[in-house]
């Protein structure tokens, strides 16, 4: 290797004894005479011959790896997992490309590059060298269905067709209906037949049919054959032999002379005919993109200068405040100034009832407003709008490899090669033992025409592509692929308790009055004194109370609770504490404080006029589809588990309501890594379910971390999985889809290796010896375009998913009406 100089940044440097390390981790790879790490800059320098990956390892080791960034590249041209593989090698032999990752279903290629060793020029250029058009991609940007592609194909299939077909009938026809042969025979003749028929199958293949030739010729002749190299051999084949055949008979052995012209044009038929129906099946697989794409609208009324103007939507600002009519999408995510009004938060959330937004309320680009008009404030516009970051990461998921891919990409590297070598078996078998030459061709050929790997290249990535689009849709995002197999294999889910079972927030729970007393008059008095307090105890009285009013005097009394006068009463609102410092006995409410005791709520208490009025238990509700989301996971087999930081007696309470076996609570934020872990030695793979800070470590620790999307950054930037509506319903879809599209996977992957097994040794005439059957290479065209339809349709089956939980619009209605009326 020759020695060279490079330059790249290095990531995670603090100080110069860090710049240290890395340097020494530099130096020490065989092969590097210099190395050298600039702290101000970040810039590692080497020189010597040592190679980048083997740099890279070294400082990745030391903890401090070169600075990447991830590219996305458009492909065209890609028809089988060959071409997908052969793309993923030329990209990784570039130096500083440390992955590469190439999707057959969305036609794209997700490269990691070290900026400075790598351009964009570069990834571009090698993908062309290989025969295939490339374009960069922004990361955000969603490509829909090439519709050039797709009118090509359908012109070039009306071609093929139209020319084919004439041939087609003059053959077959002539097969089964010996009049019609004798017809044709006795007006143009055989010979002129023959040569007519020559005239349209040779333009078949010069026109429609070139593309086979085009790219799959040259990589014959490199030694890199694929499913293009497999068609262009087996129609060349019925081509060249039927063209000997008919102007040098007397090249070919006695009684070998046969025509196979419409063989050839009917497989570039059938064959453009399942291309064709693969770019449509393919850009439905994008469906789910396009649709949230379409979610964004492209102008918006912005107040510049005291007016209000159309304005293109990427030339909003932070800062923007826009006017919302009612009917209109939301441009970007804000904050309500002014107004009133429901909107449709459904096509990110998966929520069929409209959300109420006033003041302060936060809006989501993409979402519909209702009747009401509203003034908001940009917080986040681009690429920082929820929708943008939804829309990266369904991408980001859709182009990943799932392991269960392994098997189908080591099989493909040698598919092509093996079929080739195995054609050329059959050739040699048929033409020692089996009745001639023209059986031996007619063999070969369609054994190199049945055996594509086009359907193993499609059986993973359009489940991924349908799979994760459909969750998104249904408020689950999968923000990485693999997510979807390692969910798949969860024997536990591991739930926190506040904020996740429950609301977050305390409520009135239960009451009880005093003899002498009405709970509601005395919620009402408790309400009335608690009028202007920010507590979240004092909040729970006044949202749960039916009307209050403002109180005459207030009085706070520290560490105790407070005083008021409410219609000329004196209203003692606190602890217990408070009623022994004002020798106020409770005898009348024992049984109460007992229950609020057994059940780990708080206690709030109220005397009127020195006496005991009333008991009132507050506490963090559970979520009301907590119950039932959690039912139907025991039901599918998952044990339930619930970690949290809370006093052992609430964590059972909420236990005991929700059916959780095993609990771990007054858990450390930091316990809560180790707890995972010991379930995890308990039950097997482990899925935790957060949504604050402090559960960052316990998602980035279980197998697969699913982050409520109405919790912290924090959670979700750990998470595997994000409920986008906060619902936990959306933990049940989101198993459900794991495991219907592995399930679909599976059944993809069985079809395109059952598929080869069984097609190959019939085509290549095993059946011949003891049924007389041979086949077609027709046939053979027609079962290898259907394969990979099959594949396709298997995976748009994907699309028909539903929630797991049918949502309960009444359900939902009442709490909007709670909320709104707190």
């Amino acid at each position: 290797m020759a020695t060279a100089t490079l330059r790249f940044e290095v990531t995670n440097l603090s100080c110069a004894g860090c710049a240290g390390r890395a340097e020494r981790a530099l130096a020490s790879v065989a092969g590097v005479e210099q190395a050298g790490v600039n702290l101000a800059n970040r810039m590692a320098t080497v020189a010597g011959d040592a190679g980048f990956s083997e740099l890279n390892q070294a400082l990745q080791d030391a903890g401090y790896p070169a600075r990447t960034e991830v590219r996305t590249l458009q492909i065209r041209g890609m028809h089988c997992a060959s071409c997908t593989q052969r793309i993923e090698a030329g990209l990784m032999a570039l130096r500083g490309v440390t992955k590469a990752q190439v999707n057959l279903a969305s036609e794209q290629a997700r490269v990691t590059t070290v900026p400075g060793l790598v351009e964009q020029e570069d990834l571009t250029s090698t993908i062309k060298a290989l025969g295939f058009d490339a374009e960069p991609l922004d990361c955000d940007d969603v490509v829909p269905p090439d519709a050039s592609e797709q009118a090509q194909l359908r012109r070039d299939l009306w071609i093929a067709g139209i020319l084919t077909l004439p041939v087609f009938l003059v053959e077959m026809g002539g097969h089964l209906v010996p009049p019609f042969h004798h017809w044709i025979h006795g007006t143009i003749g055989q010979q002129t037949s023959w040569l007519l028929q020559f005239i349209l199958i040779t333009a078949v293949l010069a026109i429609p049919g070139r593309r086979f030739y085009r790219i799959g010729l040259p990589l014959l002749a490199k030694g890199t054959p694929d499913m293009n190299s497999l068609v262009a051999l087996g129609t060349l084949a019925a081509w060249g032999y039927s063209t000997l055949a008919l102007f040098a008979p007397q090249a070919l052995p006695q009684g070998t002379r046969a025509i196979y012209f419409e063989a050839a044009g009917v497989i570039v038929t059938l064959i453009l005919l399942g291309r064709f129906l693969e770019a449509r099946a393919k850009g439905r697989t994008r469906a789910a993109i396009r649709q949230l794409v379409g979610l964004r609208p492209d102008t918006a009324q912005v107040e510049r200068d005291g007016q209000i103007v159309d304005i293109p939507v990427d030339q909003i600002v932070l800062g923007d405040v826009l006017s919302l009519k009612a009917g209109e999408r939301v441009a970007v995510d804000g904050a309500v100034l002014t107004g009133r009004s429901f909107v449709d938060e459904s096509m990110i959330t998966g929520e069929p009832v409209p959300n109420e937004k006033s003041e302060g309320s936060m809006l989501v680009a993409g979402t519909v407003n209702g009747n009401g008009a509203l003034r908001y404030r940009a917080t986040a516009v681009g690429h920082d709008t929820v929708l943008a970051r939804i829309i990266a990461m369904v991408q980001e998921a859709q182009g990943a490899k799932l392991p269960i891919q392994a098997l189908a990409d080591r099989v493909v590297r040698w598919f092509v090669p093996i079929v080739m070598a195995l054609a050329a078996l059959t050739v040699a078998i048929w033409l020692t033992f089996g009745p001639g030459l023209t059986f031996a061709l007619v063999a070969g050929v369609s054994v190199l025409i049945i055996a594509c790997p086009c359907a193993m290249g499609l059986a993973t990535p359009t489940s991924i592509m349908v799979g994760t689009g459909r969750a998104a849709e249904l408020g689950v995002l999968f923000r990485k692929g693999d997510t979807l197999q390692r969910l798949d294999t969860v024997k536990a889910i591991a739930f926190d308790k506040t904020g996740t079972l429950t609301r977050g927030r305390p409520e009135l729970a239960d009451q009880w009055a005093a003899p002498g007393f009405e709970a509601s008059d005395v919620l009402r008095l408790a309400a009335s004194a608690e009028t202007g307090s920010d507590h979240p105890i004092a909040q729970a009285l006044i949202q749960a109370a039916t009307d209050s009013e403002t109180p005459q005097s207030v009085e706070a009394i520290p560490g105790f609770g407070l005083r008021a006068i409410v219609d000329g009463q004196t209203v003692l609102v606190g602890a217990e504490r408070l009623m022994n410092r004002e020798d106020i006995s409770l005898a009348p409410l024992e049984k109460a404080l007992a229950s609020m005791a057994a059940k780990g709520q708080t206690p709030v208490l109220v005397a009127v006029d020195g006496r005991i009025a009333g008991a009132f238990a507050v506490a963090d509700q559970v979520k009301p589809e907590a119950a039932r989301a959690l039912a139907v996971l025991r039901e599918r087999g998952i044990s339930l588990a619930m970690i949290t930081g809370d006093t052992a007696s609430v964590a059972r309470n909420v236990a005991a309501d929700l059916g959780i076996d095993h609990v771990q609570a007054e858990v450390l934020p930091e316990g809560k890594r180790d707890a995972v872990r010991q379930l995890q030695i308990e039950l097997g793979a482990v899925a935790f379910v957060g949504d604050g800070i402090n559960d960052a470590p316990a998602l980035a620790e279980a197998d697969v971390g699913i982050a409520i999307g109405t919790g912290t950054d924090v959670a979700i930037e750990s998470a595997d999985v994000v409920l986008i509506s906060g619902d936990l319903a959306g933990a049940v879809t989101a198993l459900d889809v794991s495991r219907r599209v592995m399930r679909n996977i599976r059944q993809n992957l069985f079809w395109a290796f059952a598929y080869n097994a069984a097609l190959i040794p019939v085509a290549a005439g095993i059946l011949y010896p003891a049924i007389g059957m041979l086949l077609s290479p027709m046939l053979a065209a027609g079962a290898m375009a259907l394969s990979s339809v099959f594949v396709l349709s298997n995976a748009l089956r994907l699309r028909r998913m539903a929630p797991a939980l049918a949502h309960n619009p009444d359900a939902q209605r009442r709490t909007l009406q709670q909320e709104a009326h707190a």
